[in-house]
């Protein structure tokens, strides 16, 4: 069946979603897309939740979206936010940003997920929404590509915990470069970082 253009027929929608939630390390990350007429060329590309798909599949759709959009917006919420106020206002509140920072105004948001802080602009929360709506599908390639673009960068001038590779999430490696080296400005000091005992 594929992932649906729009919710409503004619509604100008954005696709909202985010990346780097359950991560130790890094801060997390939301985009915001109006997807437009060209978004059927990027189904066609094979466009789905950015989490099935390949790192250049990726990277090819997420050139396409930002040179194709109606508009398109990424948002950020650092580590320090994340430990003031929880990773999940944290999220909502990089997902705020997102949509402020498109250039044309939605009517409507599509927003992956269950949970969501309301905005000004009416919302409907869609769980798996990035495997349902093409809007939503496009805002996770985004959100996902410019976080571990981030994490590419940091692991730069911290090799040792493996970011390269598992991006600030919580993999064995990064867990026992934890247990032995001393964490970073970037990791979450919230979160739990010891290994699980059996």
């Amino acid at each position: 069946m594929g992932l649906k253009m729009y919710a409503v027929k004619g509604r100008v929608e954005a696709g909202v979603d985010e990346a780097g939630r359950g991560c130790l390390a890094g801060p997390v990350t939301a985009a915001a897309v109006i997807p437009g007429k060209a978004a059927k060329r990027w189904r066609a590309a094979g466009l789905n939740d950015s989490k099935a798909l390949s790192a250049k599949t990726r990277e090819d759709l997420r050139n396409m979206i930002e040179s194709e959009a109606v508009a398109w917006a990424v948002g950020w919420a650092s580590v320090e936010e994340i430990e003031q106020i929880n990773i999940l206002k944290a999220a909502h509140l990089a997902m705020h940003r997102a949509i402020d920072a498109l250039q044309q105004q939605p009517e409507f948001l599509l927003i992956d997920g269950h949970l969501f802080q309301p905005h000004t602009i009416p919302h409907a929360c869609e769980i798996k929404g990035d495997g349902r709506f093409l809007s939503i599908a496009a805002a996770s390639i985004l959100a996902k590509t410019h976080r571990d673009e981030l994490m590419l960068e940091l692991d730069a001038e911290f090799p040792e915990y493996g970011w390269r590779s598992n991006k600030g999430y919580p993999t064995k490696k990064h867990k026992e470069a934890l247990a032995q080296y001393a964490p970073t400005a970037h990791h979450r000091s919230t979160f739990n970082w010891q290994p699980r005992l059996l």
